[in-house]
């Protein structure tokens, strides 16, 4: 039975998309239970509004609330009172076995990081998620965790993700790759040509070289690896991608009585493709490489893509993703 940790009050939107996506998770998740974090009455005020029963969870008040642009050095002297600082707090204790956060990516990282601390063997925690892809799924990280990287870190990012994907997928070798502007082995900064050399050289990582962007969706690799500025770029290209197209097809078929027409004979199709696309059904990334799971939902999450991070993290809670990760690790 996963129980999880909500920081309702962070992100953009806060409890306009935190609340209707936790009301929505508690009626379709089975057995799922959640704890809310925040302004008691603020929350209490939002369920009124929602017609949302409050004792569907269980609800902690905390005063103050991490903003989108506070220092995680600040944050860590100062908000210990806070809705994520909490949430990761009950994480720690045993108290939820998972939390979910829209807010500060960089306060989210330095709690976890303190709170829970890392498992044997990693410097740093990476924001991974999946890509979908022709055949199944890619998994890419770090997507923002980590602005600043050293080759040792992509090693060990290569290898969270390799165990990740052993454990998701029952892949004995999963493929993993380097992000990079060129296949040739010359090509890339200093940090992706490093990181190469020592890919290559260890004997538990299925190393198959470098990708480049337009890589991403098709599977190519099991595995995708680069820092997270690189990373965070790469995703949020590719969902402004995804969303203009949505936006353009919408269009096309809604400007005149012929493409509306159209319209009616390939709507089946279009709702099948907008699905494949739409950036909200694969929101949610998990923080690997922490004794416990922690995922970061998009600051400016919708109910649809806040949703869709609370489902991942029950599934990753149900797996027992840290655990099999860390024996992933050990047996590498």
């Amino acid at each position: 039975m996963p129980s999880i940790a909500i920081d309702a009050m962070s992100g953009d939107h806060g409890l306009r998309s935190s609340l209707p996506a936790a009301a929505k998770a508690i009626a379709e998740i089975p057995h799922l239970k959640l704890t809310l974090l925040g302004q008691k009455q603020a929350i209490l005020d939002e369920c009124q509004r929602r017609s949302v029963d409050p004792a569907l969870f269980t609800l902690i008040d905390t005063p103050d609330v991490i903003g989108m642009e506070e220092s995680p050095a600040v944050v860590l002297r100062k908000k210990q009172d806070s809705s994520m600082w909490r949430a990761i707090e009950l994480l720690r204790d045993g108290q939820v076995d998972g939390v979910v956060s829209a807010g500060n990516t960089g306060a989210l990282v330095a709690i976890s990081r303190f709170q829970l601390q890392c498992l044997p063997g990693i410097r740093r925690p990476a924001m991974c998620a999946p890509l979908p892809g022709e055949k199944g799924d890619t998994y890419m990280l770090d997507l923002g965790a980590n602005v600043d990287c050293r080759p040792e870190e992509l090693l060990q990012f290569a290898q969270m993700g390799s165990a990740l994907v052993a454990c998701l997928k029952g892949a004995a070798k999963p493929r993993v790759a380097l992000l990079n502007i060129g296949e040739e082995a010359g090509k890339g900064t200093e940090l992706v040509r490093e990181a190469a050399a020592l890919l290559e050289g260890e004997a538990g990582v299925n190393f198959t070289g470098y990708v480049e962007g337009f890589d991403l969706f098709t599977n190519r690799a099991d595995v995708i690896v680069c820092d997270g500025f690189v990373g965070n770029v790469a995703l949020k290209v590719c969902e402004g991608t995804a969303s203009y197209i949505g936006r353009q097809l919408k269009n096309r078929f809604s400007d005149s009585w012929y493409g509306m027409l159209s319209g009616l004979f390939v709507q089946p199709l279009l709702k099948d493709f907008k699905n494949d696309i739409n950036p909200d059904e694969y929101n949610g990334a998990a923080l690997l490489g922490l004794n416990g799971v922690v995922v970061k939902s998009h600051g400016s999450s919708s109910k649809k893509s806040f949703y869709s991070a609370i489902r991942h993290a029950a599934r990753a809670v149900e797996q027992e993703l840290p655990r099999r990760i860390a024996e992933q690790l050990t047996q590498s």
